[in-house]
This record gives C-alpha cells, sequence and structure tokens, in this order.
C-alpha cells in the first residue's frame, strides 16, 4: 500500500538456496503492479563487508539502470515481513520529520527457549549501548540503526560517498547512521511490532554466532575495554543474585534483603523489553543469566578474532575490517 512510485530490488548474494529462485517467480507473479528484479551479486570484491557489497549492487543497479530517480532508499532483509503500510509509513516519518535516515528495530523472532531467553536481552542491550533518545537528538554524537529496515534518501547517501564510504564495516547499520550524522544529516531510530524478522534462532550456538561476529568489533577490538566489559557486566548483573543466594545460604537475611532489592530492581528496568515479546514476569528475572551467557559470546568473540576469524558471515571471514566510528 504505497501510493508513489516503488521499484524492488533483490540482490541474491551468492546464495545457496533456493531464495532467488522464489525471488524470481515472485517478481514474475507480479503482474506490474510493482516493479520487481532480480540481480545476481557479483563475487565479493576486496575490502568489502559482503553485505555492503550487495547493497552497493543493488544501489547501483538502481541508480544506472532505473528509468526513475529515487528520492529514498529502503535496505531490508530477505528475512524481514513488512506489513503492508510499512513504505507508506517509514517515507512518511521522514518526510514530515525532515529525516535522512530512518530505521526500525524489527520484531526479532522469539518463540524457542534460547529466543525468549536471550533476544529480549539483546535488543535491551543494544537500546543501553545506543540510547535512541540520544540517537534520535541531533546534537548528541550516538548514532544508531538496524540493518533488517533502513530507509535512506538517496541524496544523504550520495554526501556521505555511497555504501563505499563504509564498505569495510562490520556493524554497518550504526556505520551508515554514524556517517549520515556526521555529514549533518538528521536520523531516527524506533522499536516497532508490526515489521518482523522471520529468522529463527533456535539453539545457543545460533545466537551466539549471531553475536559473537560482531561483539569484539563492537568494543573496538580492544582488550583492555573487554576487560571492562567483563567485569561492568559482572557488576551490574551479577553482584545482586550472587549476594541473595549467599545469604540464603548462610541465612544473612540483610544479604538476601539487599540481593533481592538490587535483582528486583534490575527486573523491573527490563520488565517493559520481556513484556514488548509478550513473555511472562519471570523472563524478567532472567537478566543475569542472560547477560553471562552474553558475556561469555564476547569473549567466544575475541578468541574468534585471535584465530583470525572476525566477522565470520555466510562463510566469509573478514579479518582486516573495521567499524566506522
Amino acid at each position: 500500500d504505497y501510493p508513489g512510485a516503488l521499484r524492488v530490488v533483490i540482490v541474491n548474494d551468492n546464495s545457496s538456496d533456493d531464495t532467488a529462485l522464489v525471488a524470481r517467480k515472485i517478481s514474475g507473479d507480479s503482474r506490474g503492479k510493482i516493479s520487481c528484479e532480480v540481480l545476481d551479486a557479483e563475487a565479493l570484491a576486496a575490502g568489502w563487508a559482503g553485505k555492503l557489497w550487495a547493497l552497493d549492487q543493488g544501489v547501483s543497479f538502481a541508480v544506472t539502470r532505473s528509468r526513475i530517480s529515487p528520492d529514498f532508499f529502503l535496505f531490508t532483509d530477505a528475512d524481514i515481513l513488512h506489513h503492508a503500510r510499512s513504505v507508506r509509513e517509514l517515507v512518511s516519518e521522514a518526510q514530515n520529520n525532515s529525516l535522512d535516515l530512518a530505521s526500525l528495530m524489527v520484531k526479532l523472532h522469539c518463540n524457542s527457549f534460547w529466543e525468549r531467553l536471550l533476544i529480549p536481552a539483546y535488543v535491551f542491550f543494544f537500546q543501553k549501548l545506543y540510547p535512541f533518545e540520544w540517537s534520535n537528538d541531533p546534537s548528541a554524537t550516538t548514532a544508531a540503526a538496524a540493518g533488517g529496515c533502513i530507509l535512506i534518501r538517496r541524496n544523504a547517501l550520495t554526501k556521505i560517498g555511497g555504501v563505499q564510504s563504509i564498505r569495510s564495516a562490520i556493524i554497518d547499520d550504526c556505520a551508515l547512521a554514524k556517517a549520515v550524522k556526521k555529514s549533518g544529516g538528521k536520523i531516527w531510530i524506533g522499536l516497532t511490532e508490526t515489521v518482523k524478522s522471520l529468522r529463527a534462532y533456535d539453539t545457543l550456538r545460533s545466537i551466539g554466532s549471531m553475536v559473537a561476529r560482531t561483539a569484539f568489533t563492537q568494543l573496538k577490538r580492544s582488550w583492555l575495554l573487554l576487560a571492562g566489559t567483563f567485569l561492568g557486566m559482572i557488576w551490574l548483573y551479577l553482584w545482586g543474585p550472587y549476594i541473595f543466594v549467599v545469604g540464603i545460604i548462610s541465612g544473612d537475611f540483610k544479604r538476601v534483603l539487599t540481593g533481592s532489592l538490587v535483582w528486583i530492581g534490575m527486573s523491573l528496568l527490563y520488565r517493559p523489553m520481556t513484556r514488548f515479546y509478550g513473555l511472562s514476569i519471570v523472563y524478567s528475572f532472567t537478566l543475569p543469566l542472560s547477560s553471562l551467557l552474553y558475556t561469555g559470546m564476547t569473549f567466544h568473540s575475541a578468541w574468534l578474532h585471535l584465530r583470525g576469524r572476525t566477522g565470520l558471515w555466510k562463510g566469509r571471514v573478514y579479518s582486516d575490517a573495521v567499524i566506522l566510528r
């Protein structure tokens, strides 16, 4: 349901399944309602991260071979489910608020046990690293976007030098937001319940792989920051439950009271996120366990870096990739 001209370019980034076949069938079934084309990506060029390479080819294809001059590009993933008014509402948000970049943190898949334990915490920690209010504030340096759904003005993308200006960034979404904001552009990010990710993370291993791909890069590959993160996570999320358990075992009422107050406090802060994902309040009290697992995933990310396997994605290793700050 979009009143303007809408052209879809699907970039097949060497998929090993039937993605390209399905995409071409969709293209053939559109019957002219929406212009939809499938582009097979070229082999990955040196110095590029894979997703950005695919996006750049999609942008180049749309600009050089289309008969229209797009005002906006919508970058989205193949596993994102958009509701009918998604594009209309994103463009309306951008037009009404003079935004150069508008991004939605889509509602992630959250059905399995591991997803219920870890996915709300993932979004919770993301918002602590990149507070949305700070990112949306033109006077603040914080900049964030969520790669599953990013609307960007064509002239804003041109102003920063195109996708190639961040071509080696592992955390590509936030790198793009940072570049746009640094160039003077206005950005916005928000949560949504209506645009959803269909990608399931049914196992601890699958979530761990997702986190390990970028966690150490997020810390600028600094061992000092890794140590600080470890101490911070222990202090913020494990100290309270530890005091509570020690108090129970030793029969020390003061420790039980102190530990329980700390634990309840962090659970209340976490509750809006577990509620957003439709989970029982019981899951609000699992934040210490979630933080312990994410700390372990961060150390695993650092271990992968030592082994020269930074940013492993789609079988590719980006040992020399850097993040734009």
